[in-house]
């Protein structure tokens, strides 16, 4: 029987990485999970029944809340943690930023790559988005580069075997790495969403409501449209965002899963302004029935079928966005062929698609 060993970048935050992390432990229920830091409070409960192993960083002080303040230090810690004698056979890395740079000696490593490390490889976008200061960007520039020949050689081993999100961070990889890799697409729970019978007037945004989503350029462009836009979700940048809204724009906080379930399956349309690695969201919608109007890059371009599913708008600017909610005949959407898209990023098809991966690695 072939032990296996999950390793992830941090769990403070539940997120679409996270939501990876449980289907991984769900087709390995026995794998321990080692990971940099846990915060058990900020996440599920269902976690704490799980072999979580942390690091010597879970006792850092206010890294639960700020973890992206020590991300000179997760190089270093999984390049210290030594996975080779525990008897593994197998290590699967569930990876956006250090983890697959784990020690593994002569174990395979698979890792599923949801993006080369972003503020390493893309810095200059990182650091605008985060509006870091001209001379905190210019002081972190020998760390970065630092990191990044680190991040590139750990990517070298020949025993590692990288499997990507999306044909986006595919290319990524052989850009940034050097490395090829197949696509096995992420879970996402369809069954749980199902078309409605009839649909609302309201066009609905669900989203953490950080810099990198964009949701300034949904805001400006239903400021034009003066059509009704709902906002699900909370972050750090709500407060500005409902200071730039118009009326027909409603902010609606965090909402449970059947809330959003039932919000989805009703609306014109969803809307996806920002540049995913994959975009979890965009199918929920269409396996709720509804299309997408996406912003066309990303993993967008693999979840979304153009003039079937959903319509794109192809320069990043409230205009293009407008213009394509302004010519995007929503009513005209077959709901059941946006489900029957949906159904081809199904739990299932994950599985069965890492199984196959996983014995081929193997041998």
């Amino acid at each position: 029987m072939t032990k296996i060993a999950l390793v992830h970048d941090w769990l403070n935050q539940r997120g679409g990485a996270e939501r990876v992390l449980e289907e991984l432990h769900a087709l390995f229920p026995l794998a321990p999970i080692h990971t940099s830091i846990y915060w058990q409070a900020g996440m599920p409960t269902a976690y704490r029944a799980w072999d979580i192993k942390t690091t010597w960083m879970n006792y850092l002080p206010g890294i639960y809340r700020h973890h992206q303040l020590y991300f000179p230090l997760y190089a270093l810690t999984f390049a210290r943690l030594n996975l080779r004698k525990r008897g593994y056979d197998l290590i699967i890395s569930n990876k956006s930023g250090f983890c697959h740079g784990v020690q593994t000696g002569d174990i395979p490593q698979l890792s599923y790559c949801l993006a080369p490390t972003r503020y390493v490889w893309e810095y200059e976008a990182y650091a605008a988005r985060e509006s870091l200061s001209p001379w905190l960007k210019k002081s972190l520039n020998p760390a970065v580069k630092l990191l990044r020949r680190w991040d590139y050689a750990a990517a070298q081993r020949p025993t590692t075997h990288f499997i990507a999100i999306s044909t986006a961070i595919q290319e990524r990889i052989r850009r940034y790495y050097g490395r090829e890799s197949e696509v096995i697409h992420p879970p996402v729970a369809v069954k749980h969403y199902h078309p409605a019978a009839q649909h609302a007037d309201y066009y609905l945004l669900v989203s953490r409501l950080v810099p990198y989503k964009r949701i300034d350029l949904a805001v400006r462009a239903f400021n034009e449209l003066g059509l009704p836009l709902l906002i699900a979700g909370s972050g750090r940048d709500r407060e500005t965002l409902e200071a730039l809204a118009k009326p027909n724009i409603q902010f609606l906080g965090y909402l449970p899963d059947e809330d959003v379930r039932g919000l989805l399956a009703r609306c014109q349309a969803f809307i996806f302004p920002g540049r995913e690695d994959f975009g979890i969201a965009p199918v929920e919608a269409q396996a709720a029935g509804r299309p997408v109007i996406a912003y066309g890059a990303g993993g967008a371009l693999d979840t979304v079928v153009a003039g079937e599913t959903g319509a794109f708008f192809h320069e990043p600017t409230p205009e293009s966005l407008a213009a394509a909610v302004r010519t995007f005949d929503a009513g005209a959407v077959d709901s059941g062929a946006c489900r029957a898209n949906a159904e081809r990023f199904s739990v299932a098809r994950f599985q069965q698609e890492m199984r196959a991966a996983i014995e081929r690695i193997s041998g």
